[in-house]
């Protein structure tokens, strides 16, 4: 059956329907991993978006119990050039299809997704709806369509849960967190505690953590400003903090770091960032609009990591304050392992 995604400048692509049968809008987004669709699809980071997978073909994997980065995926659809019709014979697995018509997210595919990209570079953001028809009442729709603000909001958990282990404790703030997050501490007997995005000073100190990390997520690090600040004042210095993804923003932003939009969102596995002390190159999973101008940063860190595409701060880490920032997503999930020493780094820091 055709359909149509159409955006706010007035394009349309036609393509063949497949997932749901509903209407969806949302923010267009490129997804450039050539692999790792599920994590792609159920990462809380691209809540909102409608994602336009740059692989030739997704699909055939089909979806297991493993790769979940949340139970309920918050995308508002998929955008592919094709779907493999077959995958895994194991009873283990689900085909991509009935996964999405089960979530109700809706998918195109045959889709010119090259010309997606060329609009996207030029465009830092577009509203994008697939829809039955492309007639002037559907682009008279998405151009009246807001898009909401402060999505950390919408997808971070409402009510604290434990993630329990034998070793430090950590607090974790949940602005949108990866289950793969909590799998690696886990893989280091961290006992974690997942708290709301806006959990008080007492929320935490009454956990009495050996360490604090904010999660990746999505929105804009300016959205949690008042949100975050008390919990950055408070425990700067007092404990170990980990800034992962949208709480690396947020962290850089409460140090007075300079913020920089980067020319199109980085949402895939493949952005290589170099190890500036020892000259390694690592090759990170990113979803993210913004890094860091490294000349704003006034304050020596015992290393550094830069984007290699932009020469923007990626990373860094001072032991003396207690701090550790990545823009980059150190568990992979999908892409490489290369950063996982992250994770050890945060528990040496611990103590």
């Amino acid at each position: 059956m055709k359909r149509y995604l159409i955006l706010e400048d007035g394009s349309s692509f036609e393509g063949e329907s497949f997932g749901a049968s509903i209407i969806s809008t949302g923010e267009l987004a490129i997804q450039t991993g050539n692999f790792g669709y599920q994590e792609a699809l159920t990462d809380p980071t691209n809540a909102g978006k409608i994602l336009v997978f740059t692989a030739p073909m997704i699909g055939g994997n089909g979806i297991n119990a493993i790769d979940y980065e949340s139970i309920n995926p918050t995308v508002k659809g998929i955008i592919a050039n094709d779907v493999a019709r077959n995958i895994s014979d194991s009873e283990n697995f689900q085909d991509l299809n009935s996964f999405l018509q089960e979530k109700n997210i809706p998918a195109l595919y045959a889709v010119d997704t090259r010309a997606l990209v060329h609009l996207l570079i030029t465009e830092k953001t577009i509203k994008a709806s697939i829809m039955d028809a492309s007639d002037a009442h559907a682009f008279d729709q998405i151009k009246a369509l807001v898009l909401p603000k402060n999505k950390s909001a919408a997808v971070s958990t409402k009510n604290a849960y434990a993630a329990p282990n034998v070793g430090k404790t950590v607090a974790v703030l949940d602005l949108g967190l990866k289950h793969s997050m909590l799998r690696e501490l886990s893989l280091r007997k961290i006992n974690a505690t997942v708290l709301p995005f806006d959990a008080s000073v007492t929320d935490i100190d009454n956990l009495r953590p050996d360490g604090i990390i904010i999660s990746g997520g999505p929105g804009k690090a300016a959205e949690l400003k008042a949100t975050l600040e008390p919990v950055f004042s408070h425990f700067y210095g007092k404990y170990p903090i980990w800034g992962i993804g949208l709480g690396f923003l947020a962290l850089s932003d409460y140090l007075n770091f300079e913020l920089v939009d980067l020319p199109e969102e980085f949402n895939g596995t493949n952005y290589p960032v170099i190890e500036q002390n020892c000259n390694h190159i690592w090759q990170t999973a990113m979803n993210i609009s913004q890094l860091v101008l490294a000349d704003s940063v006034q304050m020596e860190m015992k290393q550094e990591y830069f984007d290699l595409h932009s020469d923007l701060l990626a990373g860094f880490c001072n032991p003396q304050k207690k701090i550790i920032g990545t823009a980059f997503n150190a568990e992979g999930a999908p892409g490489s392992l290369d950063a996982l020493s992250i994770f050890d780094d945060f528990v040496k820091m611990m103590g």
